[in-house]
């Protein structure tokens, strides 16, 4: 799971672990401590969202759901059987607050999904970079999100997230990602 600022592209939060209340509970209120403002989160339609989401953020949430309901396509030829199937039908529905429903949506988080799984081969199974320890996995993890907000310049923005999120002022080269203990040690805020 990961939580990503819909406007500056600044991946917020992450957890990795198994799809239960626990590792769900971990997450919202990790997400919670950082995100201080009044938010609008849109998840998929997981329902232990909503009990998380109420406890963790309070009365500064509006909060919808996006449902995406897959099917064969209509038109679909037989030596197309090993094609994905199509979305025919999406689902936003408000649960807490009054969300926009213009912004209920995942396609940012799911976007950043798609290039976490291309830009990081632990995703690809039978590869000897494929993890197989949850430890090695959240570490790569961990460096891959400081890369694409702190390195990696976007694409939209012209910038790296974390400019645009205003935690730092400059784009970071490898040198400052691989050094991050010095780099918090000179920092002027430290």
């Amino acid at each position: 799971r990961d939580a990503i600022d819909a406007d500056t592209k600044l991946v917020i939060s992450f957890v990795v672990g198994k799809r239960t209340y626990d590792f769900c509970q971990i997450f919202v209120r990790d997400l919670a401590k950082r995100v201080k403002s009044y938010v609008q989160l849109t998840t998929d339609g997981l329902g232990m969202y909503k009990e998380n989401i109420r406890q963790a953020f309070g009365h500064r949430v509006d909060y919808g759901t996006e449902v995406k309901v897959f099917g064969i396509d209509d038109d679909e030829q037989p030596d197309r059987k090993y094609s994905p199937m199509v979305v025919k039908e999406m689902r936003r529905t408000p649960v807490l607050g009054a969300p926009d429903p213009d912004y209920i949506t995942t396609a940012h988080v799911e976007r950043n999904n798609l290039t976490m799984r291309m830009q990081n081969r632990r995703f690809t199974r039978l590869t000897n970079a494929f993890s197989k320890k949850a430890q090695n996995h959240y570490r790569s993890l961990a460096i891959h999100f400081m890369h694409y907000n702190f390195c990696r310049r976007h694409m939209t923005l012209k910038t790296t997230p974390a400019i645009a999120h205003g935690l730092t002022d400059r784009i970071w080269t490898l040198f400052d990602l691989a050094n991050l203990g010095e780099v918090l040690r000179d920092s002027p805020a430290a």
